[in-house]
């Protein structure tokens, strides 16, 4: 079917954007014919489809209406909403962390339940493929509350998964040979805040990041806490984490029980403890899936082919 609909002069500059980039999204993504002539936009394609472009068109319309760009990750943000007939301002105007012109905000339906359950919840287990933002909006919110004064330090761990050997023959001292596994939590922190500031909070104690074996028999209190890669956590390593737990602190744990790097004969601790832990007050398991990836679009069909190729026994 085809359906023209007719938007405001702003809404159409933003529409097109640059080289029709926004136009091009939304074409790609709901598989449609999209054409916009002045301020006429006219739909092609199945009724669905249709129906499910207007609508977003109608979305982005208010965005622009309220004086806010159609910035990257939008469509795909709007898709979700639609999909999920969630209003998209609850993402969108989610504001998690702001830096510079930095703004970091749900972009899926399945990412602001887990943005509020973190919120809620004094441990978040974030459960799901790569590229669905688990760590990096976990780093957010412990930025944002440690800049609050609601924790009085974040504390970012993951487990190094090859330590039993090959830890021993990188060059250079512990820190050096633990750094390539703690790197992308570096990295997500540098997004968050600029690198003075990092190494500052880190002199003083107040960002620690450190190898799971280091969390061993401490306790973490006033501490906003983050396990990252948890998939590659023994059940021991992973009980011994969480009953790290003390007062005035808040965990997540994220992890892609698909992507499990223990031998396999050592089950994974993420895989275990839902089952152990599910129901428990006060813990939450929020599952994020290919809907909530927010990479680049081929990353999204990457783990469709996986998911098919584990059913068919053809991935490992």
């Amino acid at each position: 079917m085809q359906r023209v609909i007719e938007v405001a002069d702003t809404v159409a500059v933003e529409l097109a954007g640059a080289q029709d980039r926004v136009l091009r999204e939304l074409e790609e993504r709901l598989d449609l014919s999209i054409t916009l002539r002045g301020n006429r936009v006219t739909l092609e394609g199945e009724e669905a489809r249709v129906d499910a472009a207007a609508s977003m068109i109608g979305e982005l319309t208010g965005i622009v209406g309220a004086g806010r760009e159609i910035g990257p990750g939008a469509v795909e943000a709007l898709a979700s909403a639609v999909e999920t007939r969630q209003p998209v301002s609850s993402m969108l105007d989610d504001v998690v962390w702001r830096h510079r012109n930095r703004v970091i905000t749900p972009r899926t339906a399945g990412q602001k339940r887990y943005v509020d359950a973190i919120r809620e919840n004094t441990i978040t287990f974030g459960i799901g493929p790569a590229g669905t933002g688990k760590t990096y909006l976990a780093v957010a919110l412990a930025t944002a509350a440690l800049t609050r004064r609601e924790v009085g330090r974040i504390i970012l761990t993951r487990p190094a998964v090859e330590a039993g050997e090959r830890l021993g023959f990188l060059p250079g001292d512990l820190a050096a040979k633990v750094d390539p596994y703690l790197r992308p939590l570096f990295d997500a922190l540098h997004d968050m805040l600029d690198a003075e500031r990092v190494e500052s909070l880190l002199g003083r104690g107040q960002i620690e990041i450190a190898p799971l074996a280091f969390m061993r028999g401490r306790t973490l209190n006033d501490s906003f806490i983050i396990l990252d890669e948890a998939q590659n956590t023994t059940a021991e390593q992973m009980r011994m984490f969480l009953t790290r737990l003390g007062f005035g602190s808040r965990m997540v744990v994220t992890g892609d029980v698909t992507q499990v790097d223990l031998p396999r004969e050592r089950p994974s601790g993420l895989v275990a403890v839902r089952g152990v832990l599910e129901g428990v007050p006060d813990i939450s398991f929020q599952l994020l899936d290919r809907r909530d990836v927010v990479r680049h679009r081929l990353v999204q069909r990457i783990v469709d082919a996986y998911a098919v190729a584990d059913r068919d026994g053809d991935a490992r």
